[in-house]
């Protein structure tokens, strides 16, 4: 690393660390506004996480208003009121369109190119970028940060550069293979910041090598209720989507979504709950099943239901109800209807975690909301540094929202560096 004192460079007037989509928006919000900025990515390209996400297709933003993906956020979605006032999602879906990516909305909401090219989304956003000279330096990690005589000193292994202004946007932990190691935290706790705890979310949950769900590896449902209970059966958090079986638990939208509850809970008897068919109270599947069964006494239980879900499905049921699949359904009586509804209704299976950090899509956890000023994205701790993107405590569900949230802050920051 140079000496303070050696090859230094004032040839920039602010410093952007980390090329994701809130540092490239940054950029190049601030670069338009006049403002000569260096964008420092320590990878070989930039926007890595831009062309994993979404299957390479990249989830932009969700088809909703400002109020909707404010409430995905929870209670620190109030946080982001003026950075989509500056830069809406409507505004987002805009941008990329001038810029040659036109958009499709699928049926869930989610807002992709057109082309199911991530790489298009990245393209135009380093074409924008160089078209206002934004100085992109690419495989130069950034060690450490200073502030000294009122002037921001950012050492790399290039050089030392001297600026007034300093936005860091190098994400959380998750996909550390991005280059996402969490290294922006420490130089937030250096000027003074508190780091909400850390967690991984929207990662794939485990279940353990006996549970029923290995059984239905390889199956999708796209409309089942999830939930997690707790050990005094107090529920947790509920979902409804598709829902994917996996060789090790539980993966898709709805099962990705709460899992931010079991990262953050220290109940070590946590359980997994599945509704299969949600639009039905206990009730009413109790009637259905009693109906269907007496619509078809003759066949066997497993052929009698065999419409109702997959058949798969429906052999876990009967199994973890204890009933013979090949019982004729005129003898199955009214006791082992209400078990099976009793599955059908909730089926349950112990979590043991997450895969962790290497498989989640986002960070839960970061930069205390309360230390930034959500109009300009500027820390209340140390005058002339800006966060934004994935390092801030923001986190919301699968649908774009967190690509949304990046977008803005980073554009909204990139109009004060």
């Amino acid at each position: 690393m140079p000496k303070p004192e050696q090859n230094m460079i004032r040839t920039f007037d602010c410093v952007i660390v980390g090329a994701g989509a809130a540092g490239l928006m940054a950029a190049i919000e601030s670069a338009k506004r006049g403002r000569r900025v260096l964008l420092l990515e320590k990878n070989s390209k930039p926007g890595v996480k831009i062309l994993m996400s979404g299957g390479t297709r990249c989830n932009l933003t969700q088809n909703t208003d400002t109020s909707g993906i404010i409430s995905e956020f929870g209670k620190e979605g109030r946080f982001l009121h003026s950075a989509l006032a500056a830069f809406s999602n409507t505004d987002l879906i805009d941008y990329f369109n001038q810029r040659g990516v036109p958009t499709k909305v699928e049926p869930t909401g989610k807002v992709f190119p057109r082309s199911d090219r991530a790489k298009d989304v990245l393209d135009a956003l380093v074409s924008d970028a160089e078209e206002n000279n934004v100085a992109l330096n690419l495989k130069e990690p950034v060690h450490t940060i200073e502030f000294e005589d009122n002037t921001f000193q950012v050492h790399t292994q290039h050089a030392t550069y001297r600026v007034d202004r300093v936005l860091i946007t190098t994400g959380g932990i998750s996909y550390p293979g991005c280059g996402t190691t969490g290294d922006g935290y420490q130089w937030c706790k250096q000027f003074g910041h508190s780091i909400v705890e850390t967690v991984p979310a929207l990662v794939p949950l485990q279940t353990p090598d006996q549970s029923w769900t290995r059984d239905l590896q390889g199956l999708t449902l796209e409309n089942v209720e999830v939930s997690i209970v707790n050990s005094l059966q107090k529920t947790l958090a509920t979902t409804r989507g598709s829902t994917l079986f996996t060789h090790l638990g539980v993966s898709g939208p709805s099962a990705m979504n709460i899992s931010r509850t079991v990262s953050y809970s220290d109940d070590s008897d946590l359980s997994l709950r599945i509704n299969f068919l949600p639009n039905l109270n206990v009730e009413q599947k109790f009637s259905y099943l009693k109906n269907l069964l007496r619509e078809q006494a003759k066949k066997q239980i497993g052929t009698a239901l065999k419409g109702v879900l997959p058949i798969r499905v429906i052999h876990v049921l009967l199994e973890q109800s204890k009933i013979n699949p090949a019982s004729r359904s005129a003898e199955v009586s009214k006791a082992n209807i209400r078990k099976l509804t009793k599955a059908l209704h909730g089926l349950a299976t112990k979590v043991t975690g997450t895969l962790g950090f290497t498989k989640a899509e986002v960070t839960a956890g970061g930069v205390n909301l309360l230390e930034i000023d959500s109009k300009t994205m500027e820390s209340k701790c140390q005058p002339g540094l800006f966060l934004a993107g994935e390092i801030l405590n923001l986190d919301g569900p699968i649908g774009g929202y967190n690509f949304t949230a990046a977008f803005a802050t980073g554009f909204l920051a990139g109009r004060y560096l």
